[in-house]
């Protein structure tokens, strides 16, 4: 036995304004401006996974994207999470694939 459920378009359209007005603030990011995590030196290198000497060696050779708060180094989320991709590696193909 199969039920189906007729709606009158008036309800479907008033069912489908509420979602929309629900889902908005998810979509929008509740209007909020969306602040971006700033590291120290030591939560960077627990983000990284690395040991936080190899942290301060990036900054003095300039490698790695940081910015001075007064004599404080730190360093954007976006901006090393950015810095991250662009160092990716793609693989390289196999030479049988290269030969297909």
């Amino acid at each position: 036995m199969k039920a189906e459920l007729t709606l009158p378009p008036e309800l479907v359209e008033a069912i489908a304004e509420k979602i929309i007005e629900k889902l908005k603030p998810l979509i929008a990011g509740n209007g909020k401006h969306v602040e971006d995590i700033i590291f120290t030196p030591e939560t960077l290198a627990q983000y990284l996974k690395v040991d936080t000497s190899w942290v301060y060696k990036q900054v003095s050779s300039k490698t790695v994207p940081y910015f001075k708060n007064g004599k404080y180094v730190r360093f954007k989320k976006s901006s090393i999470d950015r810095w991250i991709q662009s160092r990716e590696k793609q693989p390289v193909p196999h030479f049988e694939e290269l030969t297909k």
